[in-house]
């Protein structure tokens, strides 16, 4: 009869929003675990990231150092002190850009050890050195690339005890290690600085 076609009818009609109930939720949730995922790879893409750097040539100047009893902490920071009170940005000729570079290399055996640090720009051709600055070439190859993010030099610092409690699965050369100072460092309290390690 009439009265029961209209349960019926009324019936359907709350399965059919039930099933499309089910299926928005179902949808919205694979939506967000999809976006979920994205983000955890975007992150761990910009984190965590091997990358290819070719030859380079940086002028500079340089300091030897030990992480041993915080000795890189004063040393690099009269060199960053240097850098900026001497105005070396300026006097190093043939920049190819105006990005510092923060180096680190000839590590006497691996971050427990003794090794150069120096602090510069990378330039297109080592012909012309200033007096009192040094000249170096890196060879490049494959990098493990991280992005501190946060205040400056703290984020920074404490990057490089992540990466220092990763030592084993690294896999570090121990060739050069180095920080880029771009645009994005200038914000010292919300700063973002490349680190790139040597990896094999």
């Amino acid at each position: 009869n009439q009265a029961s076609w209209s349960f019926v009818d009324s019936l359907a009609l709350h399965m059919d929003h039930y099933v499309a109930f089910k299926m928005t939720s179902r949808q919205v949730f694979i939506s967000i675990l999809t976006l979920a995922i994205f983000a955890c790879n975007s992150t761990t893409k910009n984190m965590d990231d091997k990358v290819q750097i070719d030859p380079f040539k940086i002028i500079g100047i340089s300091v030897k150092t030990t992480n041993e009893n915080g000795q890189s902490m004063t040393d690099m920071g009269q060199l960053w002190d240097r850098f900026y009170s001497k105005d070396i940005l300026s006097t190093i000729p043939n920049k190819t850009s105006g990005e510092i570079y923060s180096i680190y290399t000839d590590y006497q055996t691996d971050y427990k050890g003794a090794y150069t640090a120096i602090i510069g720009c990378k330039v297109n051709s080592l012909d012309s050195i200033p007096e009192g600055l040094i000249g170096r070439e890196f060879s490049g190859g494959q990098y493990m690339q991280y992005i501190a993010k946060g205040k400056i030099p703290d984020t920074v610092v404490n990057k490089w005890k992540e990466i220092w409690n990763k030592d084993n699965e690294l896999n570090r050369k121990y060739t050069a290690d180095f920080e880029v100072y771009g645009q994005k460092s200038q914000d010292q309290e919300n700063a973002e600085v490349d680190i790139y390690i040597a990896t094999e």
